[in-house]
């Protein structure tokens, strides 16, 4: 069959080409991150529902297992170029997993009813700002760039507040969470959707997808959580 070179040339099949390269790019992170997100449930509810998480809770094996998701993060995003691709899927869902056996203390805490519910106002609310992020054409970076600056604040009144445990300062924490990552949703969706159009089909793309679905995975956990300390319902 001849190719039809007017027709390679045609503006209207090369943004054909690119928006459909560009769907399947934006489905491997939502399905990396969906994944991720099944895996770190089960391992957490396996992790409470066994008692292996109260066995663990009361050693300090406890600051092992809730700081471990920090250093896989940190360490997959630094070291991400120099790893080959199995690699850095390997340590993806590593993180995940280590990730669910630090949440499983939840499910002590609030009803699994409310839990559910909170999760699926998270992913409601998730993939509406996702949506924003991916078809707006205002420039996110500068609503970014101040939200990643709330994210410090967060951080440090959260480490402040291990000390106070202030319950006010924890609701304000929670409230300003909310408001900071669901900014976040969509300035990284935005961001991961300029970068789909650097890296093209090249070698990197494959990592690409792995630190886009790890930044919107934690995008939906942090608010996933900040939401359930307002609307969780404790268990009695």
């Amino acid at each position: 069959m001849p190719i039809d070179l007017n027709s390679m040339r045609n503006p209207r099949v090369i943004q054909a080409q690119a928006d459909t390269g560009l769907r399947e790019y934006f489905r491997s992170i939502y399905t990396y991150m969906s994944l991720a997100l099944a895996l770190t449930g089960l391992v957490a509810w396996f992790a409470y529902d066994s008692g292996f998480y109260a066995q663990i809770a009361r050693t300090p094996l406890i600051w092992v297992v809730m700081l471990a998701p920090l250093g896989l993060a940190m360490f997959l995003g630094f070291r991400i170029q120099k790893m080959s691709l199995g690699a850095a899927q390997a340590a993806y869902w590593a993180f995940s997993a280590v990730m669910g056996l630090s949440l499983a203390g939840i499910f002590a805490v609030y009803s699994g009813q409310s839990i559910a519910r909170v999760f699926f106002i998270t992913a409601g609310t998730f993939g509406g700002m996702s949506l924003y992020g991916y078809t707006t054409k205002t420039d996110l970076t500068r609503m970014g760039n101040f939200m990643i600056m709330g994210l410090w604040g967060i951080i440090i009144a959260s480490l402040v507040n291990i000390f106070l445990k202030s319950s006010a300062l924890q609701f304000a924490v929670s409230v300003i969470g909310v408001i900071v990552f669901v900014g976040l949703t969509a300035y990284d969706t935005q961001k991961l959707k300029a970068l789909y159009y650097q890296v093209g089909q090249s070698d990197m793309r494959g990592k690409v997808v792995i630190m886009g679905a790890l930044n919107l995975y934690l995008d939906f956990i942090n608010l996933f959580m900040m939401l359930l300390r307002l609307f969780g319902d404790r268990r009695s």
